[in-house]
């Protein structure tokens, strides 16, 4: 579970910007929320998802790379053999004075694995790490596993404190570890079994979707459920029926090409794999659709829109995430797919029924119409937008204390909290975009 996720001088974002999940008191919606009881943290919720909105080019994605970048540096940093190679992912905000020497890229996150809360910080150029540190919280009281930082001065590293508690000190392997590779990720390819479960978290729960478009998603795992009747098959047909999208069932079935084309694309293969490709049944899903009464009527899957194909191949991974409680980074949830399927795969996360394990979705977004005070939370909305400098910021919903009853679809459109684009009024007549997009948008919401 994620707490919090800061991170500064990273591609648009020049300032420190912090996405914060802990719950405020808002008492609305609490089955949005896990009650989770940490040490030192009593009395506090966190909140299952957050959804970010924001203009094109405008930050929200790369709240999302920023998560990333941290967690394929851990992932990749004790692969380093070079002292000499450049530290990977950092990407420096660029619109600076050409005169100015640019701080390190940062990141912090505070997250909760095997019940523990850690508090994680790496700040790096691509030259080296300047910073990097963890702090673990298994009782109410902080206690410091470690602190690197260069010291320009002397050309070396300061490692604090010189006897941690809970933690024990290896002087041997700090010395191993390059200034370009983190010690997190060191340590544990030298079995450090007291950082595996840091270094697990990483690897193991916390998981990265593109939905944008031209990013096709597999749905080889969503099938693979249905045929093998795995566990998930009967939650995966019931999400696509209450989609509203007409599915009654699903099936697979095997559509081979004819066969020239098959023995083509099969010589044109490597020889080491052809054997395996005559072999392949060549399934592929058959959702059948309500007809007259008491009838199913299979469809193609040709024939099927671009929104029902993505909600099938990620109805499996879906349910994946929430039987094993993973958080989930999506970008752009919406695309291709009608509101109606989106809000179904928002409201999974937030059941309490159906997300026992405390999954989390952070997801960015255009669509105006899941700012609906009945599906999410404000506290559970954020924004990005950037400022005439270029440089983005992230900010909550809440510092604008909307209230209760305000139609957030108006304010968002016509520009109240910012992270819209900027059209100007001269361009369309009497009425702004805002305006006639508002009207249309809350018809279609009523």
């Amino acid at each position: 579970m994620i707490i919090q996720f800061s991170v500064s001088n990273y591609r648009c974002f020049r300032g420190l910007q912090t996405l914060n999940l802990t719950a405020s008191g808002d008492n609305s919606l609490s089955e949005n929320c896990v009650d989770l009881q940490l040490p030192g943290l009593s009395g506090k919720r966190w909140l299952k998802g957050v959804g970010i909105y924001g203009a094109n080019a405008s930050g929200k994605s790369t709240v999302l790379d920023a998560l990333s970048a941290l967690r394929r540096l851990v992932l990749t940093s004790a692969q380093v053999t070079d002292k000499n190679e450049p530290v990977q992912y950092i990407e420096p905000f660029l619109l600076r004075p050409s005169d100015s020497i640019p701080p390190p890229t940062a990141f912090g996150l505070v997250f909760v694995a095997h019940g523990v809360r850690y508090e994680y910080r790496v700040a790096a150029t691509n030259e080296r790490i300047w910073h990097e540190s963890l702090r673990a919280f298994p009782s109410a009281r902080e206690q410091v596993w470690y602190s690197r930082d260069w010291d320009p001065e002397t050309s070396k590293y300061v490692w604090t404190p010189e006897r941690p508690t809970g933690f024990r000190r290896d002087t041997q392997l700090e010395g191993y570890t390059l200034r370009n590779m983190l010690f997190l990720s060191k340590a544990v390819a030298n079995n450090r079994e007291d950082l595996e479960p840091v270094y697990g978290w990483f690897k193991e729960k916390l998981r990265f979707l593109d939905l944008a478009a031209g990013h096709r998603l597999s749905y080889d795992f969503t099938l693979q459920q249905v045929v093998d009747q795995a566990e998930h098959a009967e939650r995966i047909v019931e999400l696509l029926r209450h989609a509203d999208i007409g599915v009654s069932s699903a099936g697979v079935i095997e559509n081979p090409p004819d066969g020239e084309t098959l023995e083509k694309y099969i010589n044109s293969a490597p020889e080491d794999v052809r054997e395996k490709l005559r072999k392949n049944k060549w399934l592929v899903p058959e959702l059948r659709h309500k007809g007259t009464v008491s009838s199913e009527i299979p469809l193609p899957w040709s024939t099927e829109s671009a929104g029902t194909e993505r909600l099938f191949a990620l109805a499996g991974p879906w349910f994946d995430i929430l039987n094993k409680g993973l958080v989930v980074c999506v970008d752009e949830l919406e695309a291709s797919m009608h509101p109606l399927m989106v809000r179904e795969l928002i409201r999974l996360f937030m059941s309490a029924e159906e997300n026992t394990k405390g999954a989390q979705l952070i997801f960015t977004t255009h669509n105006p119409l899941l700012l609906d005070t009945t599906l999410i939370r404000r506290d559970q909305v954020w924004f990005t937008d950037k400022d005439g400098e270029g440089a983005a910021h992230l900010y909550p919903l809440t510092d604008y204390s909307p209230r209760r009853g305000e139609s957030l679809v108006r304010g968002y459109l016509s520009g109240r909290y910012g992270a819209v684009p900027f059209i100007p009024t001269g361009l369309l007549g009497k009425s702004s975009l805002a305006e006639v997009v508002c009207k249309k948008v809350e018809d279609q919401h009523e």
